[in-house]
């Protein structure tokens, strides 16, 4: 039988090394589904239990591996659910490849069933490349784009190939006039500015008597770089969400997350500098920058569409971070004055003891806080981390001290619900013999980690370690937003769109065969961790926390936290509940040291 255009497209995935394919059926990628069978399952079909959870575990796994993740979907409906899970990619600069199906050609413009303008609708989300093949001829060229575009411009692309395609013989491009071969590989280049420019910056850098630094994904590879710049600088080290693995916090002058999710000294850090150097990351929210004019900066990334896009910079170096780093630390003298630095390692030093004295104060029954401080102590050294949005990301970037190997990740600028439990088995499929922990609120646990636990269940026994811990912030709210509402707006919770019912997320998980416990006392929740990160399968923690607890943003006011309590006043269903709460949690940033001594307040 000669090949069809499904083999010859699965044929080329082998080529590229993609080892997985994430995604779920449907009749409008039925040839490929055929393919797959007579190529025994190679590479591997990934099944979600739908098609923005298959996206998702493509971003994960392309976010832990470092490679370009691929997803599959039928026509119609399919695509269309991709279509969260894919910008989460774009907006994250994660290279994934989706391969979608699309109606017969000879229904094409007829409304028929399941037909979607699939060409327009991915325009935006794939917009470096969206091609849709409608003859064999097209192959490998359309498929060998998308790769190479995706993981040459950290991007997603796309190819549509309608079902009566997939199901042609293939034929190669020949040598001929409007035929377009193609070639396997993506290339590797090396960036480095030019010498004037990183000359311009280490004037600046040079210049400044307070150097603040802030880090992102784009600095992952470039730890020892960006740890020499910041002793030669007497730096203080501040980390997008994103970038929360690229330095270890066990450094002293590492200040922690920064933004609404972060630190209290990385908020000092930034307030405070008359200089800043900004590597590898395109952090939004400029309030938490320098105010304008009072720090001169320098910006490194490797995009030029993405320098001087969120503060007055004065030298813009387009650059890999590391060779960059490289060319720029024979310049930059070494300041031999450290007050600066010392300063910002004893704010990072009270801030640890802060959030100490803050996971320890009672709550009804758990503190969330006190729920993932634990987690901290036991963090297994190769772990993988994901967080879902919402009060749980607070919790990860403000409580988790990431050591050197600890790898973590979060829907950092689309910030959308539901990918924490789908990045877990992303990374495990690309680290099987490494645990993946996994936190979420009940929220994102409702929308989508409980069926994803199906998946986890069908799969996990594939993987050389077993651990995935599943740890559910079950507070029966959707508790980012209320909180919100509060500080923000002075309002009380709507209890019909805030209020979540109460689910017995341990009894589904043991219902699949994977471990499970509900702790809803704090004094089990060490042992909690400790079990469920030795268990012989994955593993769910239903933690019963506290509503109550507040997300305080580092720069929080006494005004805020009055806001929040006035909301009481209109009729907030917590009541004296949460003013108490945020009194406490606010509090323990003014009190003196305890010594570093741990106690329930």
């Amino acid at each position: 039988m000669s090949p069809k255009v499904s083999d010859q497209i699965l044929e080329r995935l082998r080529d590229w090394d993609v080892e997985y394919v994430f995604g779920y059926p449907g009749d409008g990628i039925n040839g490929l589904l055929a393919a797959w069978g007579r190529a025994d399952n190679r590479p591997v079909f990934v099944q979600a239990r739908h098609e923005e959870m298959a996206a998702f575990e493509a971003v994960g796994y392309a976010k832990f591996a470092g490679r370009t993740g691929v997803c599959a979907a039928t026509s119609g409906p399919g695509a269309i659910h991709l279509l969260n899970g894919l910008y989460d990619a774009k907006l994250d600069h994660v290279p994934v490849v989706a391969i979608v199906g699309q109606t017969d050609r000879s229904a094409m413009g007829g409304s028929y069933q399941q037909e979607v303008d699939l060409l327009s609708l991915y325009k935006d989300v794939a917009a470096e490349y969206c091609q849709m093949v409608t003859v064999p001829e097209q192959l490998p060229n359309v498929l060998d784009r998308a790769m190479r575009t995706a993981a040459a411009r950290r991007t997603v692309t796309a190819v549509i190939v309608p079902a009566d395609v997939q199901e042609l013989d293939y034929s190669p491009p020949e040598h001929a006039f409007k035929m377009v071969p193609s070639s396997l590989g993506s290339p590797q280049w090396t960036i480095v500015p030019e010498p004037g420019d990183l000359r311009r910056a280490a004037e600046v850098l040079n210049s400044g008597r307070k150097v603040a630094m802030l880090v992102g994904q784009g600095a992952r590879n470039a730890r020892r770089q960006v740890e020499e710049t910041a002793e030669r600088l007497g730096a203080g080290v501040a980390k997008a969400l994103l970038g929360k693995d690229a330095l270890p916090d066990t450094l002293p002058y590492v200040t922690g997350s920064i933004g609404l999710l972060g630190t209290r000294p990385s908020y000092e850090l930034m307030r405070d500098c008359d200089t800043l150097l900004t590597v590898g990351s395109s952090f939004p929210y400029t309030q938490f920058l320098p105010e304008f004019g009072k720090a001169r900066a320098v910006q490194i990334d490797l995009d030029p569409f993405m320098v001087g896009l969120r503060y007055p910079y004065e030298v813009n170096l387009v650059g890999d971070a590391g060779r960059t780093l490289d060319a720029l630390l024979p310049m930059l003298v070494r300041k031999e004055d450290r007050h600066w630095q010392r300063t910002v390692c004893d704010n990072t030093e009270r801030w640890w003891k802060v959030m100490e004295r803050r996971a320890g104060v009672e709550a009804d029954p758990i503190n969330p806080e006190y729920a993932i401080h634990t987690l901290d102590h036991v963090l297994p050294d190769d772990a993988m981390l994901s967080a879902d949005s919402g009060s749980a990301a607070n919790w990860y970037a403000r409580h988790l001290r990431f050591r050197d190997g600890i790898r973590g990740s979060l829907s950092g600028t689309l910030a959308t619900m539901g990918p924490g439990v789908p990045y877990a088995i992303g990374a495990k499929f690309a680290h099987p013999d490494r645990p993946s922990i996994a936190l979420v609120g009940d929220g994102a646990m409702q929308m989508n980690g409980l069926a994803e636990l199906i998946t986890v269940a069908k799969y996990w026994q594939q993987w050389e370690d077993p651990r995935l811990v599943v740890a559910v912030l079950n507070n029966r709210d959707l508790n980012q937003v209320t909180w919100e509402m509060r500080a923000m707006q002075g309002a009380p919770s709507f209890l019909p769109s805030q209020q979540l019912p109460d689910v017995d997320y341990a009894a589904f998980a043991r219902s699949l065969g994977l471990g499970a416990e509900r702790l809803d006392e704090p004094g089990v929740v060490p042992d909690g961790w400790k079990r469920a990160l030795a268990a012989d399968r994955p593993y769910v923690l239903d933690l019963v926390t506290d509503p109550a607890v507040p997300p305080i943003p580092p720069h929080a006011s006494w005004s805020q936290i009055q806001s929040a309590a006035e909301s009481v006043l209109r009729g907030d269903a917590d009541r004296a509940a949460m003013v108490r709460q945020g009194f406490r949690a606010k509090l323990q940033e003014f009190l003196p040291f305890l010594g570093g001594r741990h106690g329930r307040h």
